[in-house]
């Protein structure tokens, strides 16, 4: 029976918390420690925003718990998208400091090496988007992998969790084209790291989770929970529950789970760890105008997606979605609800890194 560990947290234990999770969850089990691990980290946004990607503490309790449990070949790894920085991000979301602290090396997957990769399996949304060819980071191939999303709804995907955060490391910063079949795309995804991963592992993080027009211009929501498992169908469907959707109606998470490459109906998951039986968050996902309009263009007025998303005229949807959310949204609403923000026990947390 497929396993999801939810535990309550709080910022002055949360890094004891992510230890009980870990043991709780029986990471040693599915995580060899004398196998090379690669920390997937979540990246949203090169700018800080609660909840938009992996938070510090996150990353300091999965290491901590690493390097004091004889994991020593451990990396963190992320990629660029067409409006993110890589070490922009590094440095805003406070990743650097915890990673030098613990003795853990981090590679940009837009500096390095990709692939040709043709998977064992059927994926036909990957052969539909890249038909002439899908590329991978070569040192994917044959390492564990532990993915670090954060608590969030998407305005693509209702919510992101596990399977989404594979989506910004297994295609290159092209992968704005995979909108238009985002649901198929993370289930083959989920095939093909099946494929090249020995063992797959997530934890997330819902200390502070987002709510709304997701990933980045949402509601900051503290919910003080904590979650992991080894099925990543699983994860995101006790997360979306959690969240008060309805997994099953999430086609991505029904997508896998009929695929068998997880389970996604919660009745038949075993959750351990705290009694999160009667949390409803009663979240709701609404869309920023970028993914409105990129919706819009990619499935309704489908005349206009071969002009606007595959010639130079792209630039100015980058330079559009970057002043909107750069610019624009985060100095008139995002930085005042940063501000309200750090004055709680989390935000002061975030301060001190």
């Amino acid at each position: 029976m497929p396993k999801v560990s939810v535990i309550r947290t709080k910022p002055e234990t949360v890094l004891e918390d992510y230890k009980k999770l870990l043991d709780t969850s029986e990471v040693k089990k599915h995580l060899p420690c004398n196998e090379e691990l690669l920390l997937k980290l979540n990246l949203s946004w090169s700018l800080y925003y609660p909840a938009c990607s992996t938070e510090p503490w996150q990353l300091e309790g999965v290491l901590k718990y690493l390097k004091e449990n004889s994991y020593n070949n451990v990396q963190g790894v992320e990629n660029k998208t067409v409006v993110t920085n890589v070490m922009k991000g590094v440095k805003g979301n406070k990743w650097g400091p915890v990673m030098e602290k613990y003795g853990c090396p981090f590679t940009r997957l837009d500096t390095a090496e990709w692939i040709d990769y043709k998977p064992k399996h059927d994926t036909p949304a990957l052969d539909c988007i890249f038909p002439d060819r899908h590329r991978i980071p070569k040192m994917f191939i044959g390492k564990n992998v532990m993915h670090l999303p954060t608590l969030k709804t998407h305005g693509h995907t209702t919510m992101t969790g596990a399977m989404k955060n594979a989506f910004g490391g297994l295609i290159t910063e092209r992968r704005h084209h995979s909108h238009k079949m985002i649901h198929s795309i993370l289930v083959d995804l989920l095939q093909v790291q099946k494929e090249i991963h020995p063992h797959l592992f997530a934890v997330m993080d819902g200390a502070v989770a987002g709510n709304g027009k997701g990933p980045r211009t949402m509601e900051p929501v503290e919910t003080n929970l904590l979650l992991a498992s080894d099925d990543q169908v699983a994860i995101d469907a006790v997360s979306a529950r959690l969240m008060g959707f309805d997994p099953m109606q999430i086609p991505f998470i029904k997508m896998a789970h009929d695929k068998g490459l997880g389970c996604g109906d919660v009745a038949q998951i075993d959750m351990e760890g705290d009694d999160v039986t009667n949390v409803n968050l009663n979240f709701h996902t609404g869309k920023s105008p970028v993914i409105f309009f990129d919706q819009l263009f990619r499935k309704k007025m489908k005349f206009i997606e071969p002009l606007l998303f595959h010639t130079g005229l792209f630039q100015l949807c980058v330079f559009g979605s970057a002043f909107y959310h750069d610019v624009f949204w985060y100095n008139v609403v995002g930085k005042s609800r940063i501000k309200s923000f750090s004055k709680t026990s989390w935000g002061q947390l975030f301060d001190k890194y």
